[in-house]
């Protein structure tokens, strides 16, 4: 029994150093696969957020006039609406018609890069009487003297239900169509848009403004 005891002792010593070596390499390697697993794991925990929708945000400008705090051109982004406008401006002044504003304006509209909104005041300046050789048309529009109306044209963006129909050919239906498709930014819109056929368009054209 003792000669065996010896003969493994005899043994441990000469593997001593191969044991050793061989305990680190396995301790090694069991840290190693222990930190790849954790590596593996952290990875899919990572949620990577962009600035996309931010820097794709195109951006336009608005010229808000008229009877509000403080007119000037204002910027904003695509898509956002005429109430957006009518806030950057400060709202309403004290001078704006608000029951034009209520009947007319449509607020949840959106904003169209280089548009402009007009405000009228309750008091607006009186459009001077006519030239003589004004045809009929032209005679009616100047006749109304309201704020729809600037130098003899009918504001697309502006004028009231009772002024769109004083145009030729513009009953109730037409005048409604009109006042839902505001805000203008040219008078062609009226026939790109389809709101207007080419000939009632070509008809209308010189008697309008959208400023």
């Amino acid at each position: 029994m003792r000669e065996e005891i010896e003969n493994l002792q005899s043994n441990l010593s000469l593997y001593k150093t191969p044991l050793i070596l061989g305990g680190i390499g396995a301790a090694l390697l069991i840290l190693a696969v222990g930190l790849l697993l954790k590596s593996q794991i952290t990875a899919s925990d990572v949620v990577f957020t962009t600035n996309a929708s931010s820097s794709a945000a195109v951006k336009i400008r608005i010229d808000v006039a008229g009877a509000v705090i403080s007119p000037g051109v204002y910027e904003f982004f695509e898509g956002d609406r005429v109430s957006d406008a009518l806030t950057s401006a400060g709202g309403l002044s004290v001078a704006a018609d608000r029951n034009w504003v209520a009947k007319n304006l449509n607020r949840a509209a959106k904003l169209v890069d280089g548009g402009k909104i007009y405000i009228p005041s309750q008091i607006e300046e009186k459009v001077p009487a006519p030239l003589s050789g004004t045809s009929t048309g032209e005679q009616n529009l100047i006749n109304l003297g309201n704020i729809g109306v600037s130098e003899g044209k009918v504001n697309l963006n502006a004028a009231s239900q009772t002024e769109l129909e004083a145009l030729p050919g513009i009953g109730p239906v037409y005048a409604g169509k009109i006042i839902s498709g505001r805000p203008y930014q040219s008078v062609e819109e009226l026939k790109t848009r389809k709101i207007l056929g080419q000939s009632l368009y070509n008809k209308l054209k010189d008697l309008l403004t959208v400023y």
